[in-house]
């Protein structure tokens, strides 16, 4: 005599698919982060410029992006939705927790690598803005044992070493290179430390500092100090700023940094 189980089979497969309906359903009920309430529009303002700047000054392109810390908030941050950064507007700008879950996501698409942003706010809390770019000049510093160093004063930010994140210790040899969880976030903060700067190994780079326009300024001169530093090494030994007037020269562009900012703003905007 044969037993037949398909009914028990039958039941279980039920069930099962019952559980995982429930589950989702569950998940899609996880109530949401609170908003932090409207952002200063002066900060909104300068992060749609941050972005429109940025692709004018050839740090990104059709990827790459920019945020601030909320200002009513530290534990929130202020990001684009997925987009080119070139097209960013007001209305676009989204509010995140700093496990990068979006307050109000409305169907609206959110950048894969959001997680770099979260992740530097969670370990760094003197940073209110960070760039992640892709720019060209400085990609080479980051897949060579050349150390990226400052050139001239403009870029004394990255004196005492610009740390490069190597993503193969974290997340082993085939990944697709992108930060693309709070895990892979987590590392990479780890490896900027402290530093303004950080290079991603066949990736690109992060930035970070106390305002949209610092960090801004930041990642346009890490592009342009990278192009000097090659040209200078085509031509011979370069000389570099040593630490002390590396750090000399940061304090006082860090209270300059509306002199290029209104510059590169009045080219994107008109005001």
């Amino acid at each position: 005599m044969v037993t037949c189980f398909c009914g028990t089979v039958h039941d279980l497969g039920r069930r099962g698919f019952l559980g995982a309906l429930m589950a989702t359903a569950v998940d899609a009920q996880a109530p949401l982060p609170a908003s932090a309430g409207p952002a200063n529009p002066a900060m909104i303002d300068d992060l749609v410029a941050s972005n429109r700047i940025l692709y004018d000054q050839g740090v990104v392109d059709g990827f790459g992006h920019v945020s601030a810390r909320h200002d009513k908030n530290p534990n929130r941050y202020l990001l684009a939705r997925s987009m080119a950064p070139a097209l960013v507007t007001a209305d676009d700008i989204m509010e995140f927790d700093l496990d990068s879950t979006p307050v109000d996501q409305r169907g609206r698409a959110v950048y894969l690598e959001r997680f770099i942003h979260g992740e530097i706010y969670k370990l760094r809390p003197d940073v209110l803005a960070i760039v992640h770019s892709h720019s060209p000049a400085v990609l080479p510093y980051a897949n060579t044992k050349v150390q990226l160093r400052p050139m001239n004063h403009i870029a004394g930010f990255l004196g005492g070493g610009v740390p490069v994140f190597e993503i193969r210790d974290v997340a082993g040899p085939a990944s697709n290179m992108l930060i693309s969880n709070g895990k892979l976030g987590h590392a990479l903060a780890t490896t900027l430390g402290q530093h303004p700067v950080a290079l991603m190994r066949g990736h690109g780079s992060v930035a970070a500092a106390q305002s949209v326009r610092h960090v801004t300024f930041r990642a346009i001169y890490t592009e342009v100090n990278a192009r000097s530093e090659s040209d200078a090494l085509r031509i011979g030994d370069p000389i570099f700023l040593n630490d002390g007037e590396a750090e000399a020269a940061m304090k006082t562009n860090d209270g300059l940094v509306d002199r290029p900012w209104d510059l590169w703003k009045r080219r994107v905007v008109g005001k």
